[in-house]
């Protein structure tokens, strides 16, 4: 199962784009994908209560809209981070729900959990810098999962963009 997680609040923009590619391609070879708009959803920060990792048992303690990501987070085989970039990293509202991850990822990642894969949207070329580097450490060096990431910059997603996300998301 592939698990998209959408920080972007623009319904139609880049972001959008490159996650209906992806879409497109999985859903063609047969994959189940499922998607959460996380700027729509009531997600607070984490505490550092620490609950998910005494009495909790992976569990965090706060009742919100994580608790609908979480199950699936513990089945997906494939990650997808899609954001448009802010500040030269992804949007508040879904590294707000990345930092949430602790109570489900750490220290152990769920088992058919195998790759991450970034979709990064910006008005600019050279700006991905500080979400790939959390896609390179947190992801890929702490979890050690395969990662992968498409970037798009502009007015719109070039079609050879859109073609190589669909092939990939056909690869998964």
């Amino acid at each position: 199962m592939i698990l998209i997680l959408n920080g972007s609040p623009r319904p139609n923009g880049l972001t959008a784009q490159m996650i209906l590619a992806l879409r497109i391609g999985a859903e063609k070879a047969g994959q189940e994908v499922r998607q959460f708009d996380v700027c729509r959803m009531n997600v607070r920060g984490c505490t550092a209560c620490e609950y998910c990792h005494t009495k909790g048992n992976g569990r965090c303690v706060q009742a919100d809209d994580m608790q609908e990501i979480y199950p699936l987070l513990r089945q997906a085989e494939t990650l997808v981070l899609a954001s448009p970039i802010y500040y030269h990293n992804i949007s508040g509202q879904l590294k707000c729900v990345i930092d949430r991850f602790y109570a489900a990822l750490y220290p152990d990642k769920p088992e058919p959990l195998r790759r991450a894969v970034m979709l990064l949207a910006s008005g600019d070329t050279d700006v991905y810098d500080g979400a790939l580097f959390s896609l390179a450490g947190d992801f890929a060096g702490y979890l050690e999962l395969e990662t992968k990431a498409f970037t798009a910059h502009g007015d719109a997603v070039p079609e050879e963009t859109l073609r190589e996300i669909r092939e990939y998301g056909k690869s998964l």
